[in-house]
């Protein structure tokens, strides 16, 4: 089911509801980066001056530096919760063209629920793996431990993302099975560890999580 769902929804990742939703995630990830940077760059600043140093040009390659190592830990839990905030659009795109039934029964979330969905993605994302980071590092020695765990913790956190995007438009269907939010989630993991295809990761993760919700014999496709 799992990779059904995945390669059903490669194509619906290009429809015009989809792309306006990638454009707008990609530009507030990027604003919220942009600002990231700068406020290293100001609080850099502010550390040399304190200690009476002149930073130069050493000032601005470190800020770029950590903003650069900021971007490649944080890029997926921002674009997870900055998608969620446009998540309907395009999850209603989807459903309208594969599942014109379901679309129909469809309960909107709308912006208020789709903000606490966000700023509970981040939170948890954050947090946890906060809380894993010495376990990352211890497991550095084992060359494919932290790896395995990055997967592991964060495709059980991708996967109740999704879900939580999908899941309250159809609250009279059964939800998705652990199992399934398991593994929808590790793909979805797999897919923001790939250059390129991590800035359709979002969108196509939410359009897989449809399909994962409406694939059954009494759904109509």
């Amino acid at each position: 089911m799992i990779l059904a769902a995945l390669f059903r929804s490669l194509p619906q990742i290009f429809h015009p509801a989809a792309r306006a939703v990638l454009g707008r995630t990609l530009l507030v990830t990027l604003l919220v980066f942009a600002i990231l940077g700068a406020a290293l760059w100001w609080g850099i600043d502010a550390l040399l001056d304190w200690r009476g140093w002149d930073g130069g040009l050493a000032e601005g390659a470190a800020s770029g530096l950590v903003t650069l190592v900021a971007a490649w830990f944080l890029f997926r839990a921002i674009a997870m919760a900055v998608m969620g905030l446009f998540a309907d659009a395009i999850i209603e795109a989807v459903e309208k063209e594969s599942y014109p039934q379901a679309a129909i029964r469809a309960r909107p979330v709308g912006f208020t629920r789709s903000l606490c969905f966000a700023l509970a993605s981040l939170t948890r994302t954050l947090g946890l793996n906060l809380l894993a980071l010495p376990l990352y590092i211890v497991l550095l020695v084992t060359g494919v431990g932290t790896l395995v765990l990055f997967l592991v913790l964060n495709a059980w956190l991708l996967g109740r993302d999704m879900a939580d995007m999908v899941e309250p438009r159809h609250p009279d269907l059964p939800p998705i099975a652990r199992a399934g939010r398991w593994l929808m989630g590790l793909v979805s993991a797999l897919l923001f560890l790939l250059p390129v295809v991590n800035l359709l990761a979002p969108i196509w993760s939410a359009a897989m999580a449809v399909h994962m919700l409406h694939n059954r014999k009494r759904i109509a496709a």
